[in-house]
């Protein structure tokens, strides 16, 4: 079916498939972010950490992202003009200066990815405490500023890190996946941007296969997966929508993947009225937004339940 008729079956005022889009800066139909989560080998010291160094053969996987991957990576966007958001444990910033210069020379964002890529809602409050500020220490050092955008490690943000998130200025999240644009997190003091993707759009559930994390997805070719990210920006294209890719450089850099992502970036760009933007730009649009009153999202507040639901307590 044409581009055109396809959106105008499907976007007609009878059956509007999203209520509120936001105004995109200039005009444009959709926002874009192609995000990287840079973990390397952090995931790995974090889940075997006495017998992480004998892991050799998964060790070589997932320095592959640093070493091999991300020069290629940010080769492209270079090409292209265009600059995103690298969200880097700080460890691995410690472990990797090089690239981390890199990543800065050209201009783009990196925004706090945990310390060791900890699971924040495994932690008590303090320890998540304590690892968020020794991240935002290691970025600010390395940087010269605060890191002003999260993605929990794994997506496991917790009951408490928006109250620790907000204490520390941050002012935007991209860990949830509640909706397809953006919208806000409040703790009834404070609130921030809340940038969502979901799992559809992330390389793990198309390719992660690692025996030493437990993980054995059942690997697509490239050109499946990039049906579905294609698939999720073309919806996106048409009605107006955020579109957040999250990808892992040890699995997406790789030859054939990155070809597929290289072809995807231009398919946007011969469609057109893309906005290309790293997620801090776009929280700050939608702040602006917000506070010219252009705008107004959905605002989610957290926690949403105080404890455990109690019609589930008597029969435990």
């Amino acid at each position: 079916m044409p581009e055109k008729e396809m959106r105008e079956r499907v976007t007609g005022s009878r059956f509007p498939l999203l209520a509120n889009p936001p105004p995109w800066p200039d005009g444009k139909r959709c926002a874009v972010a192609f995000t990287f989560d840079m973990d390397a080998d952090s995931i790995l010291h974090l889940a075997h950490h006495k017998n992480a160094t004998n892991l050799v053969a998964t060790m070589s996987m997932l320095q592959y992202g640093p070493r091999v991957a991300m020069p290629r990576i940010l080769g492209l966007f270079r090409e292209l003009g265009i600059r995103q958001t690298f969200f880097i444990p700080a460890w691995c910033i410690e472990r990797y200066p090089e690239v981390v210069e890199a990543v800065l020379k050209d201009g783009h964002e990196i925004g706090h990815h945990g310390y060791i890529h900890e699971h924040p809602n495994e932690l008590s409050k303090d320890r998540e405490e304590y690892w968020l500020r020794r991240g935002i220490e290691v970025i600010e050092r390395v940087t010269g500023k605060r890191p002003v955008g999260y993605r929990a490690p794994s997506y496991r943000f917790s009951r408490n890190s928006l109250d620790l998130l907000l204490a520390e200025g941050f002012r935007y999240d991209a860990s949830l996946m509640g909706d397809e644009v953006p919208y806000l997190l409040s703790n009834g003091n404070g609130s921030l941007v809340e940038l969502p993707s979901h799992y559809a759009m992330d390389d793990w559930a198309h390719y992660m296969v690692g025996r030493d994390l437990n993980y054995m997805m059942p690997i697509k070719a490239p050109s499946h997966a990039m049906d579905v990210f294609r698939a999720e920006f073309d919806a996106a294209w048409r009605h107006g929508a955020l579109w957040i890719s999250v990808w892992h450089p040890f699995l997406s850099g790789r030859l054939a993947r990155f070809e597929a992502i290289a072809e995807l970036a231009h398919h946007m760009m011969e469609k057109g009225d893309v906005w290309f933007a790293p997620l801090s730009e776009i929280a700050a649009h939608v702040e602006r937004l917000v506070a010219s009153g252009a705008w107004s999202p959905r605002i989610d507040h957290l926690p949403q339940y105080p404890a455990p639901i109690p019609e589930l307590e008597a029969s435990l």
